[in-house]
């Protein structure tokens, strides 16, 4: 069963921009924390983003810091992701996931409680 959906991955050259998004079918995520992970195939899972459920507090990882930016829409119950200056080393499928807590950090994928599918995104030189 699908608890949440991104959207949005796709290819682009270097330099280029993507803007994904992450919804959540027939309910909220609103009291939770979202974050942002990603793939790249024979690699661990990492993470990327985060936005945190009061204060609208966000963290990142250093190798994304200052391209990227995490934000939410509680009116439209999305959470997205806006990729600036994407380099061939973004290139992974990106993962949102909600965590009603986050008592192992919200860097730490054991946080988060509901997962998406995953969308591609491919940066090319």
């Amino acid at each position: 069963q699908v608890q949440l959906v991104e959207s949005g991955g796709g290819l682009v050259q270097a330099g280029g921009s993507l803007r994904l998004s992450c919804a959540a079918p027939g309910r909220t995520f609103s009291r939770y924390a979202m974050g942002w992970f990603r793939q790249a195939p024979g690699k661990e899972r990492e993470f990327v983003a985060a936005i945190r459920w009061t204060g609208g507090m966000t963290y990142y990882d250093d190798s994304v810091k200052g391209r990227f930016t995490i934000s939410r829409d509680y009116a439209k119950n999305l959470v997205y992701l806006q990729m600036n200056s994407l380099k061939p080393e973004d290139t992974a499928v990106y993962y949102c996931a909600a965590a009603l807590t986050a008592s192992a950090g919200l860097g730490n994928s054991r946080s988060y409680d509901h997962w998406g599918q995953g969308t591609q995104v491919t940066v090319y030189s």
